[in-house]
């Protein structure tokens, strides 16, 4: 029986392109999904951090109200007055987020009823208290009770929304998972089509030749196609990386929540102080030390918060041309007193005619004074070398900041962005957390490579100016 074997050889190609395009077409809609369900993610954690905002600048508002109380200050009321455009904005961005959950807008309708009874009931506090002269009466004691009931139902709803979004972003996590998994597998498939198609042509080539040649050449172009598609698919899955540290970061702002017991302690000062001037059994002197311990605390509770929301949130940039070589110097000139006194080495190796960078000049270094302070703390007195690098790539500069100090563990490396993280005694853990958020917000990179015995480095890297075409 006589076999036709160049239309087996034509049928087996067919049949491998066929495969191939079915496993590219997976591959594109897989990755479709993939971001969108990254568009989801990000969505869910806006819908969280946005509610932490609002519940903060409402705390903000009331903690106003305690100081104006207390102190009798028109200035502690600015919190309050600022708080309500900023709450109803912030409402106002969570329902458009949350339009297309019925459940959701229903718990909004309910908070926008208790956000409005809560500002009608500080409103009706002040003017009580200033019908009264300044004096806290019975009347202000009462609505404190009821403001109180108000803020726990507002808390009480938020944290119902906040549950909601988190199984929703655990779901939608899961998705992301299971779709990686479904493109690896995929990739895998179509690299398997690829050898078979090679060992076909093997096969083949001692019974016609011809047609072999045939063979290897439509194997060499499948290959090429599926080499190109895996160095896309690999930068897809890098680009993802990258996203998922940006998620990362964007969730430290839930870390507000952490600081609550930081809060308490002078919550309870100024509440013990409180009740001390509520006593009529006290002295100018005492009331004096009682006010002042009222003042410190509550300058500690804003400065607390303050430092969080200056460390997490993205903010409005000056930008401008900046030589990085300039800026570099005029950052080590801020940190040179400190290394002097330490005796400490530090070597300049800067790449010259790298491009102009587009920069909020005052803000990158701050971002790299962090660094180099971290960097002279964790260095050995009089051994310690520091080594400040730049180099300039195809379309970005390439800043190495490198020391010889102890360096870190894993488990460090990994927390070291963490917003109140330190190993420090006197840190407050805030100020490599603000680095990461200025580089982030200039759309860089940073990243650090660490180990126990050997020092740190840290990477930076920043987008040069592109030029006018």
């Amino acid at each position: 029986m006589k076999v036709d074997f160049s239309r087996r050889i034509r049928g087996g190609y067919l049949a491998a392109f066929l495969l191939l395009l079915f496993s590219y077409s997976l591959t594109i809609i897989s990755t479709k999904q993939l971001v969108t369900e990254n568009g989801w993610i990000n969505h869910t954690q806006e819908v969280i951090i946005k509610m932490e905002l609002m519940l903060s600048y409402l705390k903000d508002s009331e903690i106003g109200l305690r100081g104006f109380l207390v102190m009798k200050d028109e200035k502690y009321l600015l919190p309050y007055y600022t708080s309500e455009k900023k709450v109803d904005s912030l409402y106002s961005m969570v329902a458009t987020l949350t339009s297309d959950n019925v459940l959701q807008q229903e718990r909004l309708t309910v908070m926008k009823e208790l956000l409005s009874r809560k500002y009608a009931n500080i409103h009706n506090q002040l003017n009580i208290f200033k019908d009264a002269g300044e004096e806290i009466t019975d009347s202000i004691r009462a609505k404190a009770v009821e403001s109180k009931k108000l803020m726990d139902s507002i808390r009480f709803e938020t944290g119902t929304m906040e549950l909601r979004e988190n199984e929703l972003l655990k779901e939608r996590t899961q998705i992301v998972g299971l779709s990686e998994k479904i493109e690896f597998t995929i990739i895998i498939a179509s690299l398997v089509i690829s050898l078979l198609m090679v060992l076909y042509s093997f096969i083949t080539y001692n019974i016609e030749n011809k047609a072999k040649k045939q063979a290897d050449q439509k194997a060499e172009d499948y290959h090429d196609q599926l080499e190109k598609r895996i160095h896309e698919l690999d930068l897809l899955n890098h680009e993802l990386n990258e996203l998922r540290n940006i998620e990362k970061f964007a969730s430290t702002g839930r870390i507000a929540r952490t600081i609550a017991h930081e809060v308490r302690n002078p919550l309870t000062n100024i509440e013990l102080a409180k009740d001390q001037l509520d006593s009529e059994m006290i002295s100018l002197d005492e009331k004096n030390i009682l006010l002042g311990m009222i003042s410190r605390n509550s300058k500690r509770i804003n400065s607390l918060i303050t430092d969080l929301l200056d460390a997490t949130k993205f903010s409005e940039l000056n930008f401008s041309e900046v030589d990085i070589n300039e800026l570099l110097d005029e950052m080590l000139n801020v940190a040179m007193d400190r290394a002097i006194l330490k005796k400490i080495t530090i070597k300049k190796e800067y790449e010259k005619n790298i491009p102009m960078l587009k920069v909020d000049r005052e803000r990158i270094k701050i971002a790299l004074l962090n660094i180099i302070v971290n960097a002279i703390e964790a260095v050995p007195e009089g051994t310690g070398v520091i080594s400040v690098q730049s180099n300039k790539g195809i379309n970005y500069c390439l800043i190495t900041i490198s020391d010889n100090g102890n360096g870190m563990d894993e488990e460090t490396m990994s927390k070291v962005f963490d917003p109140y993280f330190t190993s420090k005694p006197q840190g407050n853990g805030l100020g490599l957390t603000h680095s990461q958020n200025i580089i982030l917000n200039h759309k860089g990179k940073i990243r650090v490579f660490s180990e126990t015995g050997r020092g740190t480095v840290f990477t930076i890297t920043l987008n040069v100016l592109e030029k006018e075409p």
